[in-house]
Parts: structure tokens; sequence; C-alpha cells
């Protein structure tokens, strides 16, 4: 692998580490959702015009529990947010060995990674619908 290949690696890494760095800086809110407000965002427009959680309803929050390790209640703002802040992580990890060492990471990173997308969408989607009708 080359340098400009290696530099992007880097860059991709970074870009994927900021979430995970940003919501350190946040506090978790205590009613699992709304954090994201804290970074100077509206609220949920679904929640707001609807009454009704949207499908990302509580990321935020799970991925501000995620970085303090308290999986528990990330778990309980958002399942699907939280295996996404830990997807997310992982691919930090992947990513930035491969510009370290300078070899491309298996085929079945990605092949994984593909594969985690399409259960953490089916997971937000199943949450969502329990939320809507519990």
């Amino acid at each position: 692998m080359g340098p400009i290949s290696r530099l992007l690696l880097v860059l991709l890494a970074a870009a994927l580490a900021t979430p995970l760095v940003l919501v350190t800086r946040l506090r978790p809110s205590p009613i699992g959702l709304g954090t994201h407000q804290q970074l100077g965002l509206p609220p949920c427009a679904v929640r707001v015009v609807w009454g009704i959680p949207c499908p990302s309803c509580g990321m935020t929050t799970s991925w501000a529990h995620v970085v303090r390790g308290q999986g528990w209640s990330a778990m309980r703002a958002s399942v699907g947010g939280t295996l996404l802040a830990v997807v997310d992580g992982l691919a930090v990890l992947v990513i930035a060995r491969a510009a370290w060492t300078g070899r491309w990471p298996r085929p079945v990173w990605a092949v994984a990674a593909a594969w985690a997308m399409v259960l953490i969408w089916i997971i937000l989607l199943t949450q969502w619908a329990w939320r809507l009708w519990a």
C-alpha cells in the first residue's frame, strides 16, 4: 500500500473516530433521548410534529453511554445505536491498523461490516416498532 492510501486510511479512521470523541463531551440524557440537543441541534422533528419517536431516537444518548462503558444504559437508550457505536469503534481500530501496517484488512472485515449494518438497521426498525406499539 502506498503513502497516499495510508494517508487516506488515517483520514477515514479520524472521521470515524470523530463522533466517538465528540460524545465524550456530552452528558447522557437521563430520559434516554435528547442528548444531541447539547450540540445545539433542535429536538427530534418526528417527536415534535407527530409525537412519536423516530427510529434513531436515543442514538446519541446510547453513544454517550458506550464511550463511558455503560453498556446496559446504552442498550436501554438504543440497542441499534449501541451496536453502531461498537461497530464504529472496531472500524476505527481495523482501519488504523491497516494504515499503520500498510496491509489492507482481509475481505472478511468488509463482509462482516456489511452484515453488521444490515443487522443494525433491522434492530433499529424493530426497536422503533416496539416503541410505537408498547
